[in-house]
């Protein structure tokens, strides 16, 4: 706690700390107060809460424990903006974020300033390295509400009866045909997963550990919406035998009949598919990325195809000796796009990939201690993992050691299908 960065470090942090606020500002820009408002699901979140809780991250986390001389924005914020981190707080139910009509999008932009005036300060002074590391933290995390943020107004826009857009330019390049599917040949053997080297990382990213792996063969690009069409088109979801047993209650449950945001018109049957760019022709986009499909979606369709979906230690094996690059939030695509290059394809971006492991700690696994071990440990029970990144993630914030993860029965993230076998 008492080492500080030096001037330089300390500069170049504030500046990145304000590049990320500034982009949770910028991706509310296109909304009103009253799109801001809207909570649609139970997995969503008004668009104005997340810019008030990343706020609170940083205000409980590190002004209110690391700055005596701190005074709280409010006093009631500190339970009021509390996600699920019962060491610090009771907290409202998540399913009444969309009641708080008070306080307003100008208090809590006013609340960001505030808060982000008095640790900008701090971190352009000098700050201490807990503070430095704890910023670093709440960046990342706050890079995680950007890309909800959107999910989130996705599905709200796509339960408005007005079907309205998020961005209202049309989709460039998707046209085109996607390449042919290969496969590409890993060896197997005994290797290194989990993260390494200096930069930032989530406490489940660690530690790094031996696996040993079978010889694996990964899928060149992601399922296209033209190839899980011909899933749906010879039966997938009337054939039991395809489905988990829980997966196929689901089914039975919910009436799933093709991934979230596909629509069928009743008299022609044309499908078309709900994006942040509006309603789209499946046509148009049938050699995209399928997005928006559950784990046991994928599961099911890998079974289909005489395949299986990757184990998240092959894909990281995978994804190691690549560069981050490709369709993420800062292409502004936001939606899936055409592989038709060379070489394995659509590793980062497009959509986050279902993998067959459940979400547990790695051997030797610790939680980061106090409040904020309750960030990711907690959760490691009935989640399945899911890697790569997806058009809506920032592009600083994915690597091929990341760990996202939900419940099975998600879709409305940006998640899609790589085939393995």
């Amino acid at each position: 706690m008492s080492s500080l960065a030096s001037p330089d470090v300390a500069t170049s942090l504030a500046q990145q700390f304000c590049n990320v606020r500034r982009r949770s500002e910028l991706l509310c820009a296109p909304l009103t107060p009253e799109d801001m408002m809207v909570q649609s699901c139970a997995e969503a979140s008004p668009a104005k809460w997340h810019l008030a809780h990343t706020t609170w991250f940083f205000e409980t986390f590190i002004m209110r424990e690391l700055d005596p001389g701190y005074r709280p924005f409010h006093p009631d914020f500190l339970w009021l903006f509390n996600s699920y981190y019962n060491a610090v707080s009771a907290q409202p139910e998540k399913k009444l974020r969309a009641s708080f009509s008070r306080p307003g999008v100008e208090e809590i932009q006013a609340y960001r300033e505030y808060v982000e005036k008095a640790l900008h300060k701090w971190l352009k002074s000098g700050a201490p390295e807990e503070v430095e590391r704890r910023t670093v933290l709440g960046m990342h995390h706050e890079q995680q509400h950007q890309e909800l943020l959107l999910t989130d107004i996705k599905h709200a826009f796509w339960t408005n009866p007005l079907r309205p857009a998020y961005l209202v330019s049309p989709f460039e390049n998707l046209g085109r045909t996607a390449a042919d599917m290969e496969w590409w040949e890993y060896p197997g053997g005994l290797a290194e997963i989990g993260h390494t080297g200096d930069g930032f990382c989530f406490d489940n990213e660690l530690p790094r550990h031996r696996v040993y792996l079978e010889p694996f063969a990964l899928a060149s690009r992601l399922v296209t919406c033209a190839e899980y069409r011909a899933f749906i088109e010879d039966g997938g979801y009337r054939r039991p035998e395809l489905w988990l047993s829980e997966g196929w209650q689901m089914v039975q449950a919910e009436g799933w009949r093709a991934p979230l945001y596909w629509n069928q018109d009743q008299d022609s049957k044309e499908r078309s598919v709900f994006t942040l760019r509006g309603e789209t022709s499946l046509t148009d986009i049938a050699e995209t990325a399928v997005c928006h499909v559950s784990y046991f979606e994928a599961d099911a369709y890998a079974r289909w195809a005489g395949k299986r979906l990757a184990t998240e230690a092959e894909w990281e094996i995978a994804a190691s000796d690549g560069n981050v690059s490709g369709n993420l939030l800062e292409d502004n695509v936001l939606h899936t796009t055409v592989a038709n290059g060379n070489g394995i394809q659509q590793m980062f971006g497009d959509a986050w990939e279902w993998t067959a492991s459940a979400y547990l700690g790695y051997p030797g696994f610790h939680a980061l201690p106090g409040a904020l071990g309750e960030y990711n440990g907690k959760f490691m029970s009935n989640q399945m993992v899911l890697r790569g990144g997806s058009c809506a993630t920032p592009r600083s914030h994915i690597r091929a050691s990341y760990r996202n993860f939900f419940s099975p029965a998600t879709r409305w993230q940006f998640s899609g299908i790589r085939l393995a076998r």
